[in-house]
């Protein structure tokens, strides 16, 4: 099985119902469509479910649509004859052709031109298509799983995505969780990827991340996911002495005072959109008093916005449901927000 199938790793009910509509749709004849945000491992699911497939012994191969032109993309997937175009000296077997027997794996199918979306359709209803510049009819026998991390649906009622094709396509739809909804794996796939990289460096053991590491870890929002979290924890573990606990997490390299701006007698904006210069107030004050009434104004504002909803303004404040709580029950908003 592929090398990075343990980064699937979880215990989280949330991706353990995953792992189990994989199994059930893996041993089918049909198309899947996995959704999913960027870095949530679409592709490892891809894999997955060919792996468990009948199919598991035939080419499992996989093609990234956004990553070429509408052309080319063209010419990938489908082949060209030679003298199609210039430069087209020799006859080109496309992806479909290569993965005759086993799984084709598209990526970011979003981004495909209605021309393309419609040669995939007929590939799908018949298994048969033509390469670029020819005229003769070629079969094939392909399962096709495809992803995407947009609403799909959305997108057909804009006219830029064919319902035929949709429908084709979403046999069944493995919608993958974002890390944020997986707490309980958070700190399980950090352990994993920081033993690895200890691994990698040559080193003997990885001594563990500090507590405040751990609470860091947890209290992150990952809008890049678990992709996120295996280079923070790989660059956490490269940083740290090799015999001390992990302490220090940067969730963001590109900070430093001296990072070039495109206007440099600006002030620097921080990551929240404030000038890193500024203050609430001009003249002195008291620093905890402020923190406090800022906190206590944040969460009323997110509690209103989510109309109680106490998931829904952690959501908002990029918190986890628990820590929201310990900060209602700190500034006594609890019996407030209840009463």
């Amino acid at each position: 099985m592929n090398k990075d199938q343990d980064r699937l790793l979880g215990e989280s009910p949330a991706i353990l119902r995953v792992l189990e509509e994989v199994s059930q749709v893996a041993p089918l004849e049909k198309p899947v469509l996995i959704v999913g945000e960027r870095g949530t491992g679409k592709e490892l699911i891809a894999s997955r479910v060919h792996f468990l497939s009948n199919r598991w012994e035939g080419q499992f191969v996989k093609m990234n649509c956004a990553a070429i032109s509408e052309t080319l993309l063209e010419t990938e997937l489908f082949g060209h004859e030679a003298g199609a175009f210039t430069g087209a000296t020799k006859t080109h077997h496309g992806r479909f052709e290569r993965a005759d027997g086993g799984t084709l794996f598209l990526d970011e199918v979003a981004t495909t031109s209605p021309l393309v979306q419609e040669k995939l359709l007929r590939v799908i209803e018949y298994g048969e298509f033509e390469r670029v510049g020819g005229n003769r009819t070629l079969t094939c026998d392909v399962r096709l799983v495809a992803a995407t991390n947009e609403d799909l649906p959305t997108l057909a009622d804009q006219g830029r995505f064919r319902y035929d094709l949709l429908d084709r396509l979403a046999f069944d739809v493995i919608t993958l969780p974002p890390l944020r909804e997986r707490e309980e794996d958070i700190l399980l796939l950090a352990e994993h990827f920081a033993i690895t990289m200890a691994n990698e460096l040559g080193r003997e053991y990885f001594p563990g991340f500090s507590m405040n590491a751990r609470e860091a870890l947890l209290a992150h929002p990952w809008p890049g996911n678990v992709r996120e979290l295996k280079n923070v924890v790989e660059r956490a573990v490269y940083r740290n002495p090799f015999d001390t606990p992990v302490d220090d997490i940067t969730f963001d390299p590109f900070e430093s005072p001296f990072r070039p701006s495109s206007d440099p007698f600006q002030p620097r904006r921080t990551s929240k959109g404030k000038s890193a210069t500024a203050t609430r107030s001009s003249t002195p004050t008291d620093l905890k008093a402020e923190v406090q009434a800022f906190e206590i104004e944040m969460i009323e504002q997110a509690m209103k916005s989510a109309r109680h909803n106490q998931r829904k303004a952690a959501e908002l404040l990029s918190l986890t449901y628990h820590q929201l709580r310990g900060y209602l029950k700190k500034y006594e908003l609890l019996k407030r927000d209840e009463s």
